[in-house]
């Protein structure tokens, strides 16, 4: 078997699985300087064993540093390439197949976003026979993918179609701004994250060393607090610590609500209730608080992902999926 690492580049974070299990996630702000992305992508590397072929997919493109997603996508490929040196690049198509690289740069457009398509492709072993579906809540979206007979059955391939059949959901835990969640009931301004919301609700820990925060202070509960309190006019001195944790537990609930919703309308198009359920990314606490509190999935099977593939192998679960994939195709 070759020995294969899988990267899926995305515009927060970049993250590389070996198909032997090692997996690795680096933060990384694309938009923010996309010159240093081949230099970053050297770094992940260095981190796993050497690998005699890349896999990758990637989300990235959309970032508006680029004008264009075909833009996006061409110059994450050319950063590859360069990080990659001599060793063979296999590309992941939102028509579930891989091409070499001067393929993907012919045509750029499949290659966007299609990392969802990877993850539920090698999932569906997981739940090989009747309806089942993929949850996977991550820093920023969230996927829905329904799967019949181990197989992902989604109604919408590029990211534009699937927003509009719920499949795609552009909310997460950790980076979506607060302002999106509450609407108008809070300030218009990036003064807090969904980060925030789920450290004063004690379902992220703290990390004094992570300042990818709204204000660049640290993640603890402390900064949380202040931030919060903004979102409605105030600060951490004429707000309460209770009632900005009463304001967290609301967008929470307003955030799980957007969710289930997608997730009812995308169950709705299967054939019959899903018998299993698999959950993952960095917000699987969410994905299976939500199918706790819904009386219609609390009796299906759930698997998380973190206890199949790791810890690490659920929040790089994209990554290892294209390795596992190609390494497959490679026999």
């Amino acid at each position: 078997m070759k020995s294969i690492i899988g990267l899926d580049i995305g515009g927060a974070n970049l993250k590389a699985a070996h198909v032997g299990g090692m997996a690795r996630l680096q933060p990384f702000e694309l938009w923010k300087d996309p010159t240093r992305l081949s230099d970053s992508l050297r770094e992940l590397l260095a981190t796993l064993p050497s690998a005699n072929l890349l896999a990758v997919t990637l989300t990235g493109e959309l970032c508006d540093c680029f004008e264009t997603k075909r833009q996006g996508v061409l110059s994450i490929l050319d950063a590859v390439a360069q990080a990659a040196g001599t060793t063979p690049i296999q590309v992941w198509r939102n028509d579930g197949r891989f091409v070499n690289l001067s393929s993907a740069q012919l045509d750029p457009l499949p290659i966007a976003a299609a990392n969802w398509l990877a993850l539920a492709t090698f999932v569906g072993r997981y739940a090989p026979r009747g309806p089942a579906l993929l949850m996977d809540i991550g820093s920023t979206t969230t996927d829905i993918i329904p799967l019949l007979d181990g197989r992902p059955v989604p109604v919408g391939r590029t990211d534009h179609e699937r927003l509009r059949s719920g499949e795609l959901v552009y909310t997460g835990v950790r980076r979506t701004p607060v302002s999106a969640v509450l609407g108008g009931l809070g300030a218009a301004e990036l003064f807090a994250t969904m980060l925030d919301v789920h450290l004063l609700l004690n379902v992220i820990p703290e990390d004094p060393d992570d300042r990818g925060t709204a204000d660049g202070r640290p993640a603890t509960k402390a900064n949380a607090h202040a931030r919060l309190a903004r979102m409605v006019c105030a600060d951490a001195e004429s707000m309460p610590l209770d009632e900005t944790v009463k304001l967290a537990q609301r967008v929470a609930l307003r955030q799980t609500h957007q969710i289930g919703t997608a997730i009812d309308t995308v169950v709705d198009r299967l054939q019959s209730p899903p018998e299993m359920v698999l959950v993952g990314g960095s917000g699987e606490f969410l994905a299976l608080l939500l199918l706790t509190e819904r009386p219609n999935y609390s009796r299906c099977k759930k698997k998380r992902l973190s206890e199949l593939l790791g810890e690490e192998g659920s929040l790089a679960a994209c990554a290892y999926a294209v390795a596992v994939l190609a390494s497959e195709q490679n026999k």
